[in-house]
């Protein structure tokens, strides 16, 4: 009874076919390259990547109206100037004014 056990030939075919099976599917599943395992992690970078498309394709825009409304306007590049970088014209004194908190 025992050699009958160990001998694989004596095996039914069903039983050979499932482990067959058994091992294929472990083998895509987990250790494969293209495993459901890489493919699920490709799938999630896939995703993380067109959001950030998706942002910067928006950033971009933003920017972009940016650019057109400061060519249109040096209105807006001279209040820039004296607003953000402390610019002044000739001849000018700035006074700078400190809030209480």
């Amino acid at each position: 009874m025992n050699a009958e056990i160990l001998n694989p030939l004596r095996w039914n075919k069903k039983i050979l076919l499932g482990l067959l099976a058994l091992a294929i599917l472990i083998w895509f599943l987990f250790i494969d390259v293209y495993s459901l395992k890489t493919r699920w992690q490709l799938q999630q970078q896939k995703q993380e990547l067109i959001e950030k498309t998706q942002e910067l394709k928006e950033q971009s825009e933003i920017l972009e109206s940016d650019i057109e409304a400061l060519e249109k306007n040096p209105d807006l590049i001279e209040k820039i100037a004296r607003e953000e970088y402390g610019m002044k014209k000739p001849g000018e004194t700035v006074y700078k004014i400190k809030k209480k908190d």
